[in-house]
């Protein structure tokens, strides 16, 4: 199974390019993981381009998790009430 870990912050200042990667990485297969471990910084930008992927590999017919949710990943989810919406189990690492 590919997998990607993002290894930056997901914010406004890196959005765009982050954006690319994550899209380029749809096209790495048809059962895809995104680790979000390393994620130390998110804010809506960044939100919005997990909704954005996940949203496009339901549209490409493509099986996409995020696994190892950062603290700042999960604080995010929590307050845009988004926790359960993926559909990803929510494995807390331990930073």
């Amino acid at each position: 199974m590919p997998s990607l870990t993002i290894k930056d912050e997901l914010t406004i200042y890196n959005a765009a390019d982050q954006k690319s990667n994550l899209l380029m990485f749809l096209t790495a297969g048809d059962d895809l993981e995104i680790n979000l471990a390393n994620v130390t910084e998110i804010d809506t930008a960044g939100l919005q381009l997990l909704i954005l992927i996940k949203r496009e590999a339901a549209h490409l017919g493509k099986s996409l998790r995020f696994v190892m949710h950062s603290k700042a990943v999960l604080d995010v989810l929590e307050l845009a009430n988004l926790t359960g919406t993926f559909g990803d189990q929510v494995v807390l690492t331990q930073n």
